[in-house]
């Protein structure tokens, strides 16, 4: 059964009980040496689940549905989220825009792969059918039932940090490879990193970025799989949320408990892919086109720089109030570094409403967000985001460790007695707000789950390398290189080795 014949008849995306429901398939899912059962349920991820829920639930409830949703454009008469319905206007990407960042804010930003990350493929499936050829047919399919129901689809694109200094041809062992093919489909094996999220989703996107030089055939595939296809296997990280429910309470660990997007090494080992699921099939030139012309950079540039705006808007609020907390807020020294983060947070809502301001025109009478704002997020975002941190380790000092392990200290009298006098917070804020808000800075910033957002945010749309070299490109292609190269050849033209080439300006005594 697929996950959306849960909504068989009902011509809506998912409730969040619909959605929890979909994720029982029995998909094969290893943590700590343990198959797990059910994903809903288990404590390694079952505040996650209901954290996407809450997501879908969202678009039911009056006092969000008109923000997130619109009529669909496939003819079924029902309504989707806003992002998963190709835009025609820039009216219709402010709505985007405003839809993404409302699911964005029910998770304060920290979960980056949610449902309308892969909107950004998924939208443009319908206008650039013809895009895929020969699989035309299927990408118009999927762009159908992706919007009409509001699917969750994870990606995984980066081939294992193995023998990266091969090609990748050499490699095939371990990069996913066809194996064979029938009249009915392909079998492939081999893994890819990191599947963030894909414990907990319906669909993953296998795909190439191209770091490594491809020219066998046998590695060039693009399709989508459900999470429970035979031979699809799941090796999670350590889980965050499992450790924050083992070692305290929300209270202490309020991020990590409910948002921990669990990343997994994702094996296909023999699995079967229908042809009606393929979008790419042994076409070297089409992985090469894939990230120019497909329109995924425009979307998921635009997706992932109104996720971060919405994650600065969150840690500048948390760093301001945990530095009243400390009494630091006055400090002239902390309102310099607060200024910066302030900086940065308006820096990244600038290019998110850039983007969707100043569309590109595209196919079939649909438009884009802007990629040039775009390409300026992904080169930025990594070096804003460690900047943030460091400035509020550097602002908050021992303030962010000055606390008690756990919010159960607070039922012993004595040791609660000498947390209210000793650990009060500033301005006549109560010890125990002092304490709440130091705790939701240390786990956004010292926690493990702290430490592999950083990590996230640094490498979430490439490595360093290729998103600036990709960006030169990019500037090469669309004329931005042309015109500035314009600008200083016309200041060239102004004079020579004897002086000024116009009226009005003195060449001088020398």
């Amino acid at each position: 059964m697929r996950p959306e014949d849960i909504l068989q008849g009902k011509n809506r995306p998912f409730t969040g009980a619909e959605f929890l429901e979909s994720l029982k398939d029995g998909r094969e899912v290893w943590l700590y040496g343990e198959r797990i059962r059910d994903v809903t349920t288990h404590p390694a991820f079952s505040n996650a689940a209901r954290s996407l829920a809450r997501l879908y639930d969202a678009l039911h409830d009056p006092a969000t549905k008109d923000v997130l949703t619109r009529e669909t454009d496939t003819g079924s008469g029902g309504y989707t989220h806003k992002f998963f319905r190709a835009a025609q206007s820039r009216e219709d990407l402010e709505g985007q825009k405003d839809a993404i960042k409302k699911w964005a804010q029910l998770s304060y930003g920290w979960m980056g792969r949610s449902p309308d990350y892969k909107a950004s493929f998924l939208s443009t499936l319908g206008p650039n059918a013809e895009f895929y050829g020969p699989w035309a047919d299927n990408a118009r399919a999927w762009y159908k039932r992706a919007q009409e129901n509001v699917l969750f689809m994870n990606h995984a694109i980066v081939n294992p940090p193995i023998d990266r200094h091969k090609k990748a041809d050499d490699v095939k062992d371990v990069y996913v490879t066809i194996d064979k093919e029938n009249d009915a489909g392909i079998f492939v094996s081999g893994a890819k990193v990191v599947a963030t999220g894909s414990a907990l989703t319906n669909y993953n996107f296998l795909g190439q970025n191209l770091s490594a030089e491809i020219t066998d055939t046998d590695l060039a595939t693009m399709f989508i799989a459900p999470m429970n296809t035979p031979g699809v296997k799941l090796i999670c990280r350590p889980s965050y949320e499992l450790s924050a429910k083992t070692m305290g309470t929300p209270y202490d660990y309020p991020l990590s408990s409910r948002f921990d997007e669990n990343d997994a090494i994702i094996i296909f080992d023999n699995a079967f892919i229908p042809w009606e699921n393929v979008l790419v099939h042994r076409d070297l030139d089409m992985l090469m086109k894939f990230y120019p012309f497909s329109g995924f950079f425009n979307g998921f540039t635009f997706q992932a720089c109104i996720r971060m705006a919405v994650k600065l808007d969150f840690l500048t609020g948390l760093i301001w109030k945990a530095l009243r907390c400390t009494g630091s807020s006055e400090s002239a020294g902390a309102k310099v570094q607060m200024g910066e983060v302030v900086a940065y947070r308006n820096m990244m809502w600038g290019l998110a409403e850039s983007m969707a301001a100043t569309p590109q025109p595209w196919k079939n009478g649909h438009v884009l967000p802007n990629a040039r704002s775009g390409a300026a997020y992904r080169v930025m975002s990594p070096e804003i985001y460690p900047r943030v941190l460091n400035i509020a380790n550097k602002i908050l000092a021992s303030g962010l460790i000055y606390l008690p392990s756990s919010s159960k200290d607070f039922s012993d009298p004595t040791v609660d007695a000498y947390l209210k006098q000793y650990v009060r917070g500033s301005f006549g804020i109560e010890y125990k707000e002092r304490i709440k808000t130091l705790k939701l800075l240390w786990d956004a910033v010292g926690t493990e789950f702290g430490g592999r957002h950083e990590l996230y945010e640094i490498n979430y749309a490439g490595n360093w390398e290729m998103t600036r070299s990709q960006t030169l490109t990019q500037s090469q292609n669309n004329g931005v290189m042309d015109e500035c190269i314009a600008l200083a050849d016309q200041c060239l033209s102004e004079y020579d080795e004897n002086g000024w080439l116009m009226d009005g300006f003195e060449n001088g005594v020398g």
